[in-house]
């Protein structure tokens, strides 16, 4: 069962996914998704979702993304439950290294899967990255290109830029 909730945001609407497998307490659901509402990949099938903000796991993201917001660097870790292939699982992993204010390029996400016995090209690790379906809990906002430049982020941009500037990183390429 998924259930939903909606935050705002400096940066707009978040929609927030959790799952809870029948007959399992509510105390145990684990977030699977969280999205801007008008990114790109957003999930086609969240109507379907049963709305619950009420939730555990939804109470303490609210305080997560209004700490985060607030500039707050030490955040409690949350229950992830992504949902992906096994390279997107590794990929996303290596994504909760990058510690808060520092970035990392594509090129250097794919070494470290081939440090996994994993050979993939750039693009492969590029796509899993852009199909993260926890945005900023998962910080796939830190990862620019070899050259410093701001590319990709399903959220855009100008939210990505944003993010960075949140966490004081100010010397990026345009």
């Amino acid at each position: 069962m998924v259930f939903k909730s909606a935050f705002d945001s400096k940066l707009g609407k978040i929609l927030a996914a959790a799952s809870l497998p029948d007959g399992t307490a509510e105390t145990k659901a684990e977030l699977c998704g969280l999205w801007f509402t008008d990114q790109k990949y957003f999930p086609s099938d969240s109507k379907g979702w049963t709305n619950k903000p009420g939730l555990p796991v939804f109470q303490k993201l609210g305080i997560w993304i209004d700490d985060y917001f607030a500039g707050k660097k030490k955040l409690p870790a949350l229950p992830l439950s992504p949902q992906g292939t096994a390279f997107q699982q590794t990929v996303w992993n290596i994504l909760l290294e990058i510690p808060y204010g520092t970035t990392c390029t594509y090129g250097e996400i794919a070494k470290k899967v081939r440090g996994n016995n994993v050979n993939p090209p750039v693009r492969a690790a590029a796509g899993a990255i852009g199909h993260n379906p926890i945005s900023i809990i998962i910080p796939c906002h830190r990862v620019i290109g070899a050259n410093g430049s701001l590319t990709g982020y399903a959220g855009g941009l100008e939210r990505k830029r944003a993010l960075l500037e949140l966490e004081g990183i100010y010397t990026l390429k345009q």
